[in-house]
């Protein structure tokens, strides 16, 4: 059993940065690739960013590229999304979920996921 908890959101203005946090419970952390997710209201929850187990290998949304980073903590247990440059349309609810194995891009795949932390952007 793995228990995440998401912090770091909040307002920002557009072309700023903020840095989300997602604390792992368990010792089993590093066992489990990592992603984040978002849910902007009325739509789907998307794909942003995920990391396998030991942080070689990152995995992003295509238009988040550049903008966008992943990085992980195994001592920590604490998987981290670095957003910069952000903009309006980033605005969302911001997941962090833990996969044991599948595709990382499928959020059908995850195991277990956190509460979410709100990010809004303003113009």
């Amino acid at each position: 059993q793995v228990a995440l908890v998401e912090s770091g959101g909040g307002l920002v203005q557009a072309g700023g940065s903020l840095r989300l946090s997602c604390a792992a419970s368990g010792r089993t952390f590093r066992n489990y690739a990592m992603g984040w997710f978002r849910q902007a209201p009325g739509k789907g929850r998307e794909f942003v960013a995920a990391v396998n187990w030991n942080g070689e290998n990152t995995y992003y949304l295509d238009s988040l590229k550049g903008r966008f980073f992943i990085s992980r903590d195994n001592a920590k247990n604490t998987v981290y999304l670095q957003m910069n440059s952000l903009k309006p349309e980033d605005t969302a609810a911001y997941y962090c979920a833990a996969m044991l194995s599948g595709k990382p891009r499928s959020y059908y795949d995850y195991d277990y996921w956190g509460q979410g932390t709100q990010v809004t952007v303003s113009s």
